[in-house]
């Protein structure tokens, strides 16, 4: 995992007053999907690090962000842009699908 986490303690810092769009993967240790995924997500921060920051959440860690941003399956994927959510993507996808929902910020 190379993306790096985020944490109720720094989330307003590293994705509410962030310059530019910031995915938050909120996802579990348990969570097999959430594995899947992962190193997709990572490879997708390293092909584009200039036009999208990917953070990831654990659920676990940090019930109260999972709880104010209405997670109820995991993982789930939001775009924060400007401190407000853009774009939802729930469940483990392929790397292709992933690109098609981020594409007007990786395009």
């Amino acid at each position: 995992m190379t993306a790096k986490a985020t944490t109720s303690a720094t989330f307003e810092q590293d994705v509410i007053q962030a310059d530019g769009p910031v995915l938050v993967d909120f996802w579990a240790e348990w969570c097999g999907p959430c594995r899947m995924v992962s190193p997709i997500l990572d490879q997708i921060q390293a092909e584009h690090p200039d036009k999208i920051t990917v953070l990831k959440l654990n659920v676990d860690e940090n019930p109260d962000l999972a709880m104010k941003y209405q997670i109820t399956s995991i993982p789930a994927m939001k775009v924060f842009n400007k401190g407000q959510v853009e774009t939802t993507i729930i469940g483990a996808k392929p790397k292709f699908a992933l690109e098609q929902d981020l594409a007007s910020y990786i395009a």
